[in-house]
């Protein structure tokens, strides 16, 4: 390759290391909005029902219909920003997210806030997969790498943690409309400034884009979210609404993985999961947000309803678990590279494991020491288990597969989130409701609808009042915390599947994709490959094979 061949192929901040950590930069902060968008509609809930007066259907899509699409929309849009651009998809993101934001902020019927969520879905669908996968294009070496999808683990964690505060304290201090208009501003800065700073990258793949497999994906995953969804929501009873849209997501996402196979130039090369590294990441990813997600709701609940904490106070309340994230991402490179990826996700877990079972602890009296430590466990263990898992995975991927990686890694995020909130919640409810069934003086109505939720619990026992009601409120609070208990156990049970799962992960971490020159000393934490001799050595050793990049 010439030298004139060689600058026009490579990013133009490969070459700079400042330029490619200001991309790293730009890149965060789009996925910061993206995850803080999809919790801090949560405690505006009442300011939004108060105002818009939605039926509860619309309530559920109301706060469904972000996550929903986005989750759809995931491969379709990794993918085509593979053969399209990534920076292009990302651009047009950014312009939608906005667009949609102004349309949410100033939403006057229920009907016009569910379109915008849904059309903020489709801005995050094009924004995630396109950070990870530009992430990947602009740090080619392993090592640098590693500590670049730290940064970007912990943002994504930052962001979701965060959500919930920051709305708790614009909803007290604005209208509920301030928690999307928030959003404009950052677009309008962010857009200029990413068309000047991001390389575009593709992927140089041949043949068509798959239109129908990627529709078939989208609705597959759609259904299939759906379901889980309503599972949870129904504490988890499989009627037609629920099974339905299983099945039929179930179905098409079959069809999808039997057309790729078949086809000669794949959308998503699905040979990709046999190799054990790459399909155990995307189980670890799915495991480890099935217990963030479920847990983090639960603990929301405990904190507001239990120890009578404001949305604020709860958001604060969780700020170690945050930070603890956040040191979890910044050491996770070094730490990957001591121990390898086996070791990190399996003690990842295992660590959030013991956090788990040491939150057994809590009752209905508040412990803040206790619930600290817990949380600072919590989310060191799972940010390590999540670090290491998108690291083994981008980088089991070929570049120019990147983009569907990327999706195929957000699409877990989100499958386990809502596999979480289903399956724990329903843990939840099974140890919840049965204290309902013989509680004397109090009406059978009145135990069966404070048999649902902690929530309703409270609002029947106020109308009761006297000594019915405060039999039912105190029943209701100590089944709460047994629940607690119990569904803490579960969690601590599927953190230690994932331990035991972790164990097909590789002992050490290869640095396959910047191979040293062979008088350079081979660095440590990065065994298993030796240098290449120098008549083997690529021309161009900052670009990844066949991924093509070029300045904008």
């Amino acid at each position: 390759m010439s030298g004139t061949t060689a600058a026009a192929a490579r990013p133009r901040s490969v070459g700079d290391g400042g330029n490619r950590w200001a991309v790293l930069v730009v890149l965060c902060v789009s996925l910061l909005l993206v995850a803080v968008d999809a919790t801090v509609l949560h405690v505006a809930v009442p300011a939004v029902t108060e105002d818009l007066r939605p039926s509860g259907v619309e309530l559920l899509w109301i706060v469904d219909a972000y996550p929903l699409v986005c989750a759809a929309l995931l491969i379709l849009f990794g993918t085509l920003g593979d053969r399209v651009g990534r920076r292009r998809v990302l651009l047009l993101g950014y312009a939608i997210f906005g667009v949609a934001s102004a349309f949410a902020a100033f939403a006057t019927s229920p009907e016009v806030l569910i379109a915008a969520r849904a059309l903020l879905g489709v801005g995050g669908a094009m924004i995630m997969p396109a950070t990870l996968s530009v992430l990947r294009a602009v740090f080619p070496d392993r090592r640098e790498r590693a500590m670049a999808i730290g940064i970007w683990t912990a943002v994504a964690a930052v962001g979701a943690a965060t959500g919930p505060l920051l709305g708790g304290f614009l909803v007290e201090n604005f209208r509920w409309g301030a928690v999307f208009l928030i959003n404009i501003p950052l677009m309008l800065v962010l857009l200029p400034v990413a068309r000047w700073l991001l390389p575009e990258s593709r992927s140089g793949a041949e043949g068509p884009w798959d239109v129908l497999g990627a529709l078939m994906a989208a609705a597959g995953v759609l259904g299939l979210v759906f379901g889980v969804k309503r599972l949870g929501v129904g504490h988890g009873v499989l009627d037609a609404a629920t099974t339905l849209p299983l099945l039929a997501g179930a179905a098409l996402l079959a069809g999808f993985v039997q057309r790729q196979r078949s086809r000669r130039h794949p959308l998503v090369d699905v040979r990709m999961f046999a190799a054990a590294t790459f399909s155990t990441s995307v189980g670890c990813i799915v495991l480890a947000m099935l217990a963030l997600v479920g847990l983090q709701l639960i603990a929301v609940q405990y904190l507001q309803l239990i120890l009578g904490l404001s949305p604020v106070e709860t958001g604060l309340r969780l700020l170690p678990l945050t930070f603890a994230a956040m040191a979890a991402g910044a050491t996770g490179s070094y730490t990957l590279r001591r121990i390898g990826p086996r070791r990190m996700v399996c003690g990842g877990f295992l660590l959030t494991a013991a956090a788990v079972l040491l939150l057994t602890l809590m009752g209905q009296h508040d412990r803040p020491l206790l619930l600290t430590a817990g949380f600072v466990l919590l989310g060191f263990g799972l940010q390590t288990t999540l670090f290491a898992s998108y690291e083994s995975m981008l980088s089991e991927a070929p570049a120019k597969q990147a983009g569907g990686a990327a999706a195929i890694g957000e699409t877990s995020y989100q499958l386990g989130a809502g596999m979480g909130i289903a399956l724990l919640g329903s843990v939840m409810n099974a140890a919840y409701a049965p204290a309902f069934g013989s509680l004397v003086g109090v009406p059978p109505a009145a135990s069966a609808a404070a048999s649902h939720s902690l929530g309703e619990a409270y609002q029947v026992s106020d109308r009761l009042g006297g000594a019915a009601g405060e039999l039912l409120r105190s029943t209701a609070r100590t089944s709460f915390v047994h629940g607690l208990h119990v569904t803490l156990v579960v969690s601590a049970a599927l953190l230690l599947l994932g331990a035991v799962a972790a164990l097909r992960l590789p002992r050490g971490m290869e640095c396959a994709a910047v191979r040293p020159a062979p008088a350079e000393p081979r660095k440590a934490g990065c065994p298993g490959r030796a240098a290449l001799p120098a008549s083997r050595a690529p021309n161009d050793a900052t670009t990844p094979p066949r991924e093509v990049a070029s300045r904008p």
